[in-house]
């Protein structure tokens, strides 16, 4: 297989792993500091996927680890496919959480004073 860049089993592979293990945290960390957060259900799917984002990218930071460290080569095609399968439904699960995040934050800041007219 060709070695791509962010690929499993490479340093970039790890960066990338780390960065988004990194994110999803922080993602997490505003959500939680934020008063009355766990009201809004969008908002707690919000934690939900950024937690399973979390989950997912330290188990393949962990194994981009392990692999460097033995140098094993991890470009097995059902192995890279289930990594694909798995990146798209967390990218999926992330998208959708954010979506609905940021809709509800445009009905309070935007439309709530609406209804008072």
């Amino acid at each position: 297989m060709k070695v791509v860049v962010g690929s499993p089993g490479t340093w970039s592979g790890l960066l990338l792993r780390t960065g988004q293990c990194v994110f999803a945290g922080a993602s997490i960390g505003v959500m939680l500091s934020a008063f009355g957060f766990s009201n809004y259900t969008a908002f707690c799917y919000l934690i939900a996927s950024m937690g399973l984002q979390a989950l997912w990218s330290l188990g393949l930071a962990c194994l981009d680890i392990y692999a460097l460290r033995i140098r094993r080569d991890l470009h097995n095609p059902v192995l890279v496919s289930l990594f694909v399968v798995g990146d798209w439904v967390t990218a999926t699960l992330s998208l959708a959480a954010a979506c609905s995040s940021a809709g509800v934050t445009v009905l309070f800041v935007r439309d709530v004073d609406f209804c008072r007219r």
